[in-house]
């Protein structure tokens, strides 16, 4: 069961902006149960599949759903009988899915990985830690370079303190509504443009901040195990499409 915590805002993050953390924390609740999914659903077509493979399905999979719904979202706000006030709201809608889209790929990226993370605080410094790439990164081991050496995403659960891990969330989430926020607005705004263009304009920059988020993962966990962790995977229900989600 989800925790309440995943529906209630950090303390320490209080303030303006606040709603864009509020939707993350939503995002993260929303889907931590469907991780197991996401990962048969990567392993269906090759169940024998290493670590590395899946991971490598799963950065593909994000990428191609990221892109694919901001395209999708331009192409529709684009249309002469949608008005600029239904584009505005179609796109909001849309920043929201790739928030999920984002968290659903980072922790289950951590699954791969043997990080299973029990804690929203843990939850919330991983996916905005990965999220906010190379500025992320270098706050968080900045922090705890000694606990976490250059992997920090393998060593969330066992070597940093939750007091610590909240000093590093007060900071991140900052950062996260100054640049995400800001990001996703310009995305937004840009999705409205008529003609066509505004598909042209979610579907790649959506696909750019899809590619970023994968290297600044590829970077927090370093190389895939070489097999799978000893809590088989197998034991995840079985996929029958996307009405699952």
């Amino acid at each position: 069961m989800v925790s309440d915590a995943l529906e209630r805002p950090d303390p320490a993050s209080s303030g303006p902006g606040q709603p864009v953390l509020v939707l993350l924390d939503k995002a993260i609740g929303m889907q931590t149960p469907l991780v197991r999914k996401n990962i048969a659903r990567a392993r269906q077509r090759n169940p024998e599949a290493t670590p590395a493979e899946v991971v490598r399905t799963l950065e593909r999979m994000y990428v191609s759903a990221l892109a694919g719904t901001g395209a999708a979202v331009g192409a529709t706000a684009a249309a002469p009988a949608v008005g600029t006030g239904v584009a505005l709201a179609l796109s909001a809608g849309e920043a929201f899915s790739s928030l999920e889209l984002s968290a659903l790929f980072v922790l289950s990226v951590a699954e791969v990985h043997g990080v299973r993370l029990d804690e929203i605080e843990r939850r919330r410094t991983l996916v905005m830690g990965i999220l906010l790439g190379q500025s992320g990164s270098t706050t968080i081991t900045g922090k705890v370079a000694e606990r976490t050496g250059q992997h920090w995403a393998r060593q969330l659960v066992g070597k940093v303190p939750t007091a610590t891990l909240r000093q590093i969330n007060s900071v991140l989430g900052k950062n996260f509504i100054t640049k995400y926020g800001t990001k996703q607005g310009i995305i937004v705004l840009g999705r409205v443009v008529p003609f066509g263009i505004g598909a042209v304009i979610g579907g790649g920059a959506n696909a750019t901040v899809a590619a970023l988020a994968v290297r600044a993962a590829r970077r927090a966990f370093g190389p895939a195990p070489q097999s799978w962790p000893e809590t088989a995977l197998d034991s995840a229900p079985p996929v029958s499409g996307p009405s699952d989600r």
